[in-house]
C-alpha cells in the first residue's frame, strides 16, 4: 500500500521512515524547491532552521529522558543525529548539511520511497495520510486543514505566557488566594510592595527582545507583550494582570502593591503559567527578570514565553493521543502542527503518527505510552480538552508528580527519568509480547 505524508521536515521525515520500515510505500511530499517559506533558506529533507541543537542529553533532564524514549523506538532522526553530531558540550548539535543529508540517504535506500517537488492543495480524507507541513504551512494548504477540521481549529500564532515547575516555586512567599475571599482559591499569588515592583518594572522594560521577522509583525496587533504593557506607565500592570485588588497576602497580614498570579498548566499541579505575561524577550531575559517575582527566585521554566508565527491546531479538538483525527481514522497529523514545539517533540510526533497510522491499517490497537513518560505525556497533551489550548515542549512539568519526590533538584529529576525508563520498558515488552 502506498501511504501519503505531507510535509519533509523533522516529522514528516520521520514519518516516512517508519512507514516504509512497516513495508508501506511512501510518496513524501515537500513544496520548498518549487515555493519557499519566509523562513527555510534550502530544499533539504529536515532542515533545522533555527539553532543547530537538539538540547541536551543527560537523564537529569526531559530532552534527554525523551531522546532514550526515541532511541527506544528507534526514530531515524535522532540516530541521523548522532551520525552528524558536532562538540557541544552535554548538548546533541548537528551538522546541518550532513544531517539532512543522512536522512534523505536512509530514505532512499527503500525502494517505495518517493519524494515529490509539490504543494499540495487538496486532502483526500478517504485515504491514508499524514499532514506535517509544519509553522509556516502554505496558504493553500491552511485553506484545506480548515476545510478538513473546520476554521475554528486553526490558530496562526503562538502568544505563549510562561510555565514554571510547581517544585522550584518558594511557598513560602507564595501563597493561594481568590479576590475578596470569595469563590475557589484556585490562582497562586507572588506578592510585590512598591519597592519590588517598580525594579521589576524597570528590568522589564529595558530587558533584550527577541526580533520579529518581517512576516510576523503584524500577526500580534491584537496580543501585548507584558514588556510593551510596562513600557506604557508605570501602573498600567497593576491595572492589568498585576492588578492587587481583592487580594490580602496570609504571610505579612498585608495589601500587596501588586500581585503575579500563576494557574495551573494540568490538572496534577505539576506546572504552573504566568498569567497574562505572554512576552517577546529572549529566554536568557525572561530566566533573569521573571525570578524577580518574590517566589520565583529559583524558579525552573518547563518553557519560556514565546510570540511567533505559528499554525498550530486546536489539536485535543480534533485529534486523539494517536495524533489521528477523530473523524477521519486514517488522516494522520504530526510535528508543530499538533501543538508540539522543538525538534525533538516534533520528530516524536512524526514516529508516533507513522507507527499507529501502520498499526490501524494492519488492525493492531494504538501505541499510547505511559502518560508517565515523556512521549506518553504529549500524546495526552496533543489530546486533553483544555479552555486555551497551547503549545508544549517536553519537560518534566508535563509528567505526573512523584509520589515521594526527592528534596535534591537534580535527584528528583533523575527519578522522574528512572520511573519513565521503567515504565517504557514494561510497556514495550507487553506490546511485543
Amino acid at each position: 500500500m502506498r501511504v501519503k505524508v505531507i510535509g519533509g521536515g523533522l516529522a514528516g521525515s520521520e514519518c516516512a521512515y517508519q512507514l516504509l520500515k512497516r513495508g508501506y510505500d511512501v510518496d513524501l511530499y515537500e513544496m520548498r524547491g518549487v515555493k519557499n517559506t519566509p523562513c527555510h533558506s534550502t530544499d533539504k529533507l529536515a532542515e533545522l532552521v533555527c539553532s543547530n541543537s537538539l538540547k541536551a542529553q543527560s537523564m537529569d533532564n526531559a530532552s534527554g529522558l525523551l531522546k532514550y524514549e526515541l532511541a527506544r523506538l528507534d526514530s531515524l532522526i535522532l540516530k541521523c543525529a548522532y551520525a552528524s553530531d558536532v562538540p557541544a558540550g552535554g548538548a546533541l548539535a548537528v551538522d546541518r548539511d550532513k544531517f539532512s543529508a543522512l536522512i534523505e540517504s536512509r530514505l532512499r535506500e527503500f525502494g517505495g520511497f518517493r519524494l515529490i517537488r509539490e504543494e499540495v492543495k487538496e486532502i483526500d480524507s478517504s485515504q491514508p495520510v499524514v499532514i506535517a507541513t509544519g509553522p509556516l504551512t502554505s496558504d493553500a494548504m491552511s485553506e484545506c486543514i480548515a476545510k478538513l477540521l473546520g476554521g475554528d481549529y486553526l490558530h496562526f500564532f503562538d502568544a505563549v505566557a510562561p510555565i514554571v515547575e510547581a517544585d522550584s516555586i518558594d511557598y513560602d512567599k507564595a501563597f493561594f488566594a481568590a479576590r475578596y475571599g470569595k469563590g475557589d482559591a484556585d490562582y497562586l499569588n507572588c506578592a510585590m510592595n512598591k519597592e519590588q515592583y517598580i525594579e521589576f518594572r524597570n528590568q522589564l522594560v529595558s530587558a533584550e527582545r527577541a526580533q520579529l521577522k518581517d512576516f510576523e509583525i503584524n500577526v500580534f496587533e491584537r496580543c501585548m507583550p507584558i514588556e510593551i504593557m510596562a513600557g506604557r506607565g508605570e501602573d498600567t500592570m497593576r491595572y492589568g494582570p498585576l492588578r492587587p485588588v481583592g487580594i490580602r497576602n496570609p504571610h505579612s497580614d498585608e495589601r500587596p502593591y501588586a500581585v503575579v498570579q500563576l494557574r495551573k498548566e494540568n490538572k496534577e499541579g505539576s506546572a504552573y503559567n504566568i498569567v497574562g505575561f505572554q512576552t517577546n524577550l529572549k529566554f536568557g531575559e525572561q530566566k533573569r527578570v521573571f525570578r524577580l517575582i518574590p517566589g520565583l527566585e529559583n524558579a525552573e521554566f518547563a518553557r519560556y514565553g514565546v510570540m511567533h508565527r505559528n499554525t498550530f491546531i486546536n489539536a485535543p479538538r480534533v485529534l486523539d493521543a494517536s495524533f489521528a483525527t477523530k473523524k477521519y481514522p486514517l488522516v494522520f497529523f504530526a510535528g508543530q502542527m499538533t501543538g508540539v514545539e522543538g525538534y525533538m517533540e516534533s520528530t516524536l510526533s512524526g514516529l508516533i503518527a507513522g507507527i499507529n497510522l501502520a498499526r490501524r491499517l494492519e488492525g493492531k490497537e494504538d501505541l499510547i505510552m505511559p502518560s508517565t513518560t515523556v512521549t506518553g505525556a504529549l500524546q495526552r497533551h496533543v489530546s486533553t480538552i483544555v479552555d486555551d489550548y497551547q503549545p508544549m515542549n517536553a519537560n518534566f512539568g508535563v509528567l505526573p508528580v512523584l509520589d515521594r519526590p526527592p528534596r535534591d533538584k537534580k535527584a528528583r529529576k533523575f527519578k522522574y527519568s528512572s520511573r519513565a525508563v521503567g515504565d517504557t520498558e514494561r510497556y514495550l515488552k507487553d506490546k511485543e509480547n
